[in-house]
């Protein structure tokens, strides 16, 4: 599940379940994703969300709702919201950005493997390390009681 709330195959399934030319409204929007309408609002104001226009009412598209999709994605995975305006961007008005997205996608998730990758090796250095200072800390005490209660005795 992630921040937002919804997991991953939940959100992939609210982009779908309308046709592919159907619009959503906000509020379909919302309900579908799990998210506020100041959260959309706020994606339109950062140039992320680009929705239609309709009697003065936000309609959000098939392409809107993978963006979203996207969008909450990366959000999730600590991406700031410029570099996934930039992503989104690099796809085009007609996907001829697609390579360079995906690119994009392997060099970024490379690094942030290795990222993790290391950091992992560094909590396992010091999760091992805590591990013998607590079992020398215990037979420390053991030993300690041991010789109080011979004396005791």
């Amino acid at each position: 599940m992630d921040n937002d709330g919804m997991d991953k195959s939940t959100r992939s399934s609210a982009a779908d379940t309308v046709g592919d030319d159907a619009l959503m409204g906000i509020a379909e929007m919302c309900e579908a994703f799990d998210v506020s309408a100041r959260t959309l609002r706020f994606y339109e104001t950062k140039g992320l969300l680009t929705p239609r226009r309709l009697n003065g009412t936000r309609v959000y598209s098939k392409i809107d709702r993978a963006r979203l999709a996207r969008i909450l994605r990366a959000k999730n995975l600590g991406m700031p919201l410029s570099e996934i305006k930039a992503y989104l961007d690099m796809y085009g008005d007609h996907g001829e950005g697609r390579v360079q997205q995906l690119t994009y996608v392997i060099e970024t998730t490379d690094a942030a493997i290795r990222d993790l990758e290391a950091k992992r090796a560094e909590i396992d250095t010091s999760l091992n390390e805590l591990r013998l200072i607590n079992q020398q800390s215990r037979q420390a005490l053991d030993a300690k009681r041991s010789r109080s209660k011979a004396a005791q005795g």
